[in-house]
């Protein structure tokens, strides 16, 4: 509701505004003393005031000014400067003493220094507002906030859902709180009645019955739970969101633009990861210029394009493996009739590829399905990755596919204690405790995908691992093992050279919590808990690098000591 500025306006636009007003104001009784204080602007009806005055005195008392303090200053003003005629001035002394003591009688109400303004009229006004007053900017702020921020529970809904869903066979309702990020949910806390499983389902079928489908109901663990529940496992409660809040929206073009770019960058710098591994190959001004630091002017890179070609097998590979481990979340997720966004890829000029983001576009039904989809892409990334490595290892040991080889520094695999170890047996010490070993791109592709899986399996945030332990061992076990995981990265512990990049992308991207499942009580399997935990140690070994002294002695890379 904006400042007036004209010298007067009509009586519909001040009904209008105080219809408004009637709608953000709701105390019925601060309401009577408002209207009893903001009679005294209406003094003119008595015709103390002329008519000029009267129509400057509606433009102020309606505004309301950002500087409220001064306003019943300025009032008593306005009255005395248009109060010139000596006919008048004891009736102007009159209003001036009542707005005196109006602004005393006011400075000692709840509502402190901040006065809310009142209205002048030819006529006493339909209403006042009531509570604390606000300028023109708060009060926008606030309806703007209201109408941009989430829809909350109709108050009649909870009567109804209360009365329809609980009692004494089911849950018994003891206490309402705040539900949601930002409270615009129930939630329910009280004694469970029976099976908790059992009482979901029927508390679910009743929900559908009583309001159709405009709510999701969350079965929670009771936060600050002093005691467990006495038929085993932790207290829940049950949390009441409306749909279009607690359901991710629709993935929108702009995203799908910003998909579609990240997946070219991502093409590229894998055909860039494919024209580094000729690095033999490569011309000598192009190689100086990417490894020597004190290299200034750039080569004319017109000298690539002869090595794209013999490129694109490597970029194929990585991009591959990329497709399969989305492919393995999509597989999974579609029998369970949950949603996923389109993939954003990130890129990565070392590994031609970070992974991708797949965000989830529907509620988990349980903790279950949701282990299942975050492993089945890694698992899936993995064991293409780990055919190509296994293969490309074979290859390089053979003599016919000479021809194919690459030479790579022989410090590449101290970058990873469980790929070195594999390549030490397979190519034999000899081969592997030299400067430079000869490998095949298969060897490179798949120790590219086995690395990026390994770091999207990490126990953090919205990962892959993230999201498997939270769903296996619940929220506290994610945040132990984020805190642990962040620690190891900061330290370079994990990941080597990749570390900080990693911990950064994850920070940034990837810490935000979920919303939890529909039933985030229910554990899970023993053999899930038991993939999880194998995956985990597995990602260990994996991004774990080989000091020097355990490379020299395990043969694994050329160390030099001076």
């Amino acid at each position: 509701m904006g400042t007036l500025t004209s010298s007067s306006f009509s009586t519909v636009n001040l009904k209008l505004c105080s219809d408004l007003i009637v709608k953000d104001f709701r105390d019925r009784t601060q309401l009577k003393k408002w209207k009893k204080q903001s009679a005294l602007c209406f003094s003119c009806k008595g015709g103390i005031l002329k008519r000029e005055a009267c129509n400057f005195s509606k433009i102020r008392c309606f505004s309301v000014n950002n500087n409220n303090n001064n306003h019943h200053h300025d009032s008593e003003k306005d009255v005395v400067d248009n109060g010139s005629d000596s006919e008048n001035d004891d009736k102007y002394s009159n209003v001036k003493a009542a707005l005196s003591e109006e602004k005393e009688e006011r400075s000692s109400t709840e509502f402190g220094s901040d006065k809310a303004q009142a209205s002048v009229s030819s006529r006493p006004p339909t209403i006042s507002p009531v509570g604390p007053a606000y300028n023109n900017f708060q009060v926008d702020s606030f309806k703007l906030m209201e109408l941009l921020g989430p829809e909350k529970v109709d108050p009649a809904d909870v009567k109804l859902i209360k009365d329809k869903l609980f009692g004494y066979s089911t849950f018994w309702v003891t206490k309402e709180e705040p539900f949601g990020d930002l409270g615009e949910g129930i939630l329910f806390l009280g004694n469970l009645r029976g099976n908790r499983e059992d009482v979901f389902a029927k508390l679910l079928s009743r929900l559908a019955e009583a309001t159709g489908d405009k709510y999701n109901l969350f079965m929670v663990e009771e936060p600050n739970s002093d005691a467990p529940d006495p038929r085993g496992g932790p207290r829940v409660s049950f949390g009441l969101l409306r749909k279009e809040v607690s359901e991710p929206g629709p993935t929108t073009l702009w995203q799908y633009v910003i998909a579609l770019l990240l997946f070219l960058l991502t093409t590229g710098s894998s055909v860039e990861l494919g024209i580094a591994s000729q690095i033999n190959r490569l011309p000598p001004e192009v190689v100086k210029y990417f490894t020597d630091p004190n290299a200034v002017e750039p080569p004319d890179m017109e000298l690539l394009f002869p090595f794209v070609d013999s490129a694109l097998p490597l970029a194929y590979g990585v991009l591959g493996i990329l497709l399969f481990h989305e492919v393995g979340h999509f597989l999974v997720a579609f029998p369970k009739k949950v949603k996923l966004s389109i993939p954003f890829c990130i890129p990565n000029i070392t590994l031609g590829s970070f992974g991708a983001i797949t965000q989830f576009k529907s509620i988990i039904p349980d903790r279950s399905t949701k282990v299942d989809i975050s492993l089945a892409g890694p698992f899936a990334g993995a064991a293409l990755s780990f055919s190509m490595f296994a293969v490309g290892l074979l290859l390089s040991s053979n003599p016919a596919a000479a021809g194919d080889l690459v030479q790579v520094p022989s410090m590449l695999f101290q970058g990873s204690l469980l790929l070195g170890l594999i390549s030490r047996a397979i190519l034999g010490y000899a081969a592997l405790h030299a400067s430079t070993v000869s490998i095949h791109p298969l060897v490179i592709a798949g120790w590219c995908g086995l690395t990026t899986t390994a770091f999207n399996m990490l126990p953090v945030g919205c990962l892959d691992g993230g999201r498997a332990v939270q769903g296996a061992f619940g929220k506290g076990a994610l945040i132990g093992f984020g805190l642990t995981t962040y620690t190891l990265l900061g330290l370079g512990v994990l990941g080597g050279p990749l570390s900080l990049p990693w911990g950064i992308y994850v920070l940034i991207c990837q810490r935000a919590p979920e919303k939890p499942c529909l039933n985030d009580v229910t554990e899970v399997g023993t053999w899930r808990k038991a993939a999880v935990t194998a995956a985990i140690f597995l990602v260990a070994l994996t991004l774990l690098p080989v000091w020097d002294e355990l490379a020299e002695e395990l043969g694994i890379g050329l160390v030099s000591t001076f």
